[in-house]
């Protein structure tokens, strides 16, 4: 891509000191690809390291990012009771106003780190998209498109990235990769 801009440049409609600056601001860049590349790839290397890492990497739509950062920030799994307790830790559950009898659920608290919600709700928009293209999606996008269909694609990816978090905490816990199935 940078070649083709730099190709782009060599025309004689640019002035000269125009044509420099962007040349090295496409060196600039080219750089930077360069160093985003060699990061991705210790980032790689250092989930495969890491145990933990390899086992959410099976969780669909988590990738090496959202692996890594929640085992940096989470530390210890184990001191979680449940995969409820580990997403209302992230803020992935709804707030709850609720008397007597009557329940009524709210928005999601965005307590705990906004960076790893974010991560997991990407990763659930990320499945929802996916979700609606293929002929027939496994169990979680299924029951992740109902709900889209229900209450709409932002309340549905919510709802998955909740879901999610809980299957990485099971995952997490168990130390075994995810089993996929396919909806019935």
């Amino acid at each position: 891509m940078v070649a083709q801009a730099g190709a782009a440049l060599s025309t004689e409609a640019l002035p000269d000191y125009l044509r420099r600056a962007l040349l090295d601001a496409l060196d600039e860049i080219e750089a930077l690809e360069t160093k985003a590349e060699h990061l991705r790839t210790e980032l790689k290397d250092l989930a495969r390291a890491m145990p933990e890492a390899t086992a959410l990497l099976s969780v669909p739509d988590v990738g090496v990012l959202t692996a890594t950062a929640l085992v940096a920030f989470v530390g210890d799994i184990h001191r979680f009771r449940s995969g409820r307790d580990f997403a209302a830790y992230l803020g992935l559950t709804p707030r709850e106003h609720s008397s007597g009898p009557s329940r009524r659920l709210g928005r999601i608290t965005k307590r705990g780190n906004s960076y790893l919600r974010m991560m997991l709700i990407h990763g659930a928009r990320s499945a929802l998209r996916a979700g609606s293209v293929v002929e027939v999606p496994d169990d979680l996008r299924t029951w992740a498109l109902d709900i889209a269909r229900r209450k709409g694609f932002n309340v549905a990816a919510v709802a998955l990235a909740n879901k999610l978090a809980r299957v990485c905490w099971r995952v997490w816990r168990d130390q075994r990769p995810f089993e996929r199935r396919e909806a019935a």
